[in-house]
């Protein structure tokens, strides 16, 4: 069965939700429940500089929450929840001097040191974090809108990182504690640091991904300059004691500043040494112009994706729904392995988008501590412009919006719509629309939905749903050619963070994943010496009276 524009228009698109109804979803400041709230608005006034909290007494960022509150004469305004500094261009060149100092060319405490030892000091770090666990979940949690529970969620998978990360470096360490003798040659191999690494993380999963790149980079004896970003600042905030502590001075040094005015500056330096950025491809770009001696930068990078789930015609409806729903709005379709478009065999797009739109309507809309909680407030208001406008462009070249009160919002608020049918030339067809709207296209050709992801700029993952092993397999072959992951009959999705988490094309630079990411921060070294008795005379006197940290044959357990 082919959907029919008879079907699409004589859809009941009763509004029964509107602007109105989801501006009473905002509490009254007095109504949130006391459990939940942040106590009072943080002012944090300090930032990490060469192992020193230091005082900022000038200018500073007042960081809104997604969160609206209503007054008691119905105005509706976004939650203060507390400031950070905004730095200027002499303190994130004292930053980046202060990592450039510690890593001393390679002759840093840190660098030097023993894996053991940086082992050691991670493991410290962790033990300090865990213990910020509560005040950290609820700060993600009223930064970015994102539902208390997938904060602790988060939270907790990046412990579980942090510690599966440790535990992979001690078998890669382990596995390099032997000489090996070939052709007459002694050598001993192990992963040694690139030097001075920028790291930058998203807001959409601000503590997991950023630390999914900043601990195996330091772990590995990288020092390190950190930007927070712009949404998911305050969060840091009780963790800057945990860095100062637990790491020799200059080894982490924040920078609270607008990227657009400090990040170029210190590429342009030439002192960085890897960019670590998880965001978009057009800041990527640019930035690594800025580089003096772009083949000395290395660049681990996780960018824009725009991830398609193709429907077969024999697929299970059910699961495929289901699976999509989850794909295209958990945490508001604001992660970059969302699936962002939907394209449906003809045969099945109207059943389908029926089964979709009514398992849509069942999701809760609210703030981010009621549980149950599925549709959660934007980031800010220019979110919910965006997808208004990106709605507007599509209906006015054809589309149509098909369930209830899709796209209608109140400020951060926006109640997600499915749009259909899109096509090329309308905004939601080739842009990263990162949020609440979901467009569809239907198929009748394979090879329809095959040049989609062949031609698109983007080459993250993609989604199957169907049942004939035949077309399955016929599938896989041309697309893992395109995408890094492709899967079956389920969501896209980044775990489980051992699996390898990469793109093609415009989507990232570099691969991440437990152990990957620990190679993607370090580089292969290596002693030798002639297989002579004086060579295995001096290397045994250098292992046993522990004269090196690299030439060792130490084991960790």
């Amino acid at each position: 069965m082919s959907i029919t524009l008879e079907w699409i228009l004589n859809m009941d698109l009763t509004t029964t939700i509107n602007s109105e109804t989801l501006k009473q979803l905002f509490p009254l400041e007095k109504d949130i429940p006391e459990k939940y709230r942040l106590l009072s608005p943080i002012r944090q006034r300090t930032y990490l500089l060469n192992g020193e909290l230091k005082t900022w007494n000038g200018g500073y960022h007042t960081v809104l929450s997604p969160v609206c509150v209503r007054s008691p004469d119905g105005e509706v305004q976004q939650l203060e929840i507390g400031s950070v500094p905004m730095v200027g261009e002499a303190e994130s060149d004292e930053a980046l001097d202060a990592a450039v100092a510690a890593y001393d060319n390679g002759r840093g405490a840190w660098p030097t040191m023993s894996v053991a030892e940086r082992i050691e000091c991670i493991e410290e770090f962790t033990k300090q974090m865990v213990a910020q666990r509560r005040q950290v979940v609820h700060l993600i949690m009223w930064e970015i809108g994102k539902s208390l529970a997938d904060s602790g969620k988060e939270f907790d998978r990046t412990v579980e990182y942090i510690k599966a990360t440790i535990n992979a470096l001690k078998e890669l360490d382990n596995a390099n504690s032997r000489f090996v003798v070939v052709d007459g040659t002694i050598g001993q191999i192990r992963r040694t640091p690139l030097g001075v690494v920028l790291c930058m993380g998203p807001y959409n999963y601000p503590l997991n991904e950023t630390f999914a790149t900043l601990i195996p980079a330091l772990i590995m004896g990288n020092t390190m300059v950190f930007k927070p970003p712009h949404y998911g600042t305050l969060l840091f905030y009780p963790l800057l004691e945990a860095f100062r502590s637990a790491f020799p001075k200059g080894v982490i040094n924040t920078v609270y500043a607008p990227g657009a005015v400090v990040v170029p500056r210190m590429l342009a330096s030439g002192k960085v040494n890897v960019l670590a950025l998880i965001g978009s491809s057009k800041v990527a770009d640019h930035l690594k112009k800025q580089h003096p001696k772009s083949h000395r930068l290395r660049a681990i990078l996780g960018l824009d994706a725009k991830n398609a789930a193709i429907v077969l015609p024999d697929a299970d409806l059910e699961l495929a729904a289901k699976e999509c729903l989850l794909g295209t709005l958990s945490f508001n379709g604001q992660r970059c392995t969302a699936l962002k478009m939907l394209i449906v065999h003809q045969a099945i797009t109207e059943p389908f988008l029926r089964r979709f739109t009514e398992e849509l309507g069942k999701l809760k809309v609210g703030m981010p501590w009621e549980e149950g909680v599925n549709i959660t407030p934007l980031p800010g208001l220019h979110k919910t412009a965006y997808m208004t406008g990106a709605i507007e462009d599509a209906k006015a070249k054809g589309a149509r919006g098909i369930n209830e009160s899709g796209g209608v919002f109140c400020e951060t608020l926006f109640y997600p719509a499915v749009v259909f049918p899109v096509r090329e030339g309308m905004k939601l067809y080739r842009e990263e629309q990162f949020g609440p709207v979901i467009p569809v296209m239907s198929f009748e050709d394979i090879e329809t939905a095959l040049e989609y992801v062949i031609t698109s700029d983007h080459g993250q993952q993609v989604s199957i749903f169907g049942s004939n092993p035949e077309q399955i397999g016929a599938l896989v072959d041309p697309l893992v050619n395109q995408v890094c992951r492709v899967n079956l009959n389920c969501q896209c999705q980044r775990g489980p963070d051992i699996f390898p988490f990469a793109g093609r094309k415009d989507s990232a630079e570099g691969t991440l994943s437990v152990a990957d990411a620990l190679r993607a921060f370090s580089i292969r070294s290596m002693v030798a010496a002639k297989q002579t008795d004086a060579s295995e005379k001096l290397l045994d006197s250098i292992v046993i009276n522990h004269k090196s940290k690299f030439i060792n044959t130490r084991y960790i357990f």
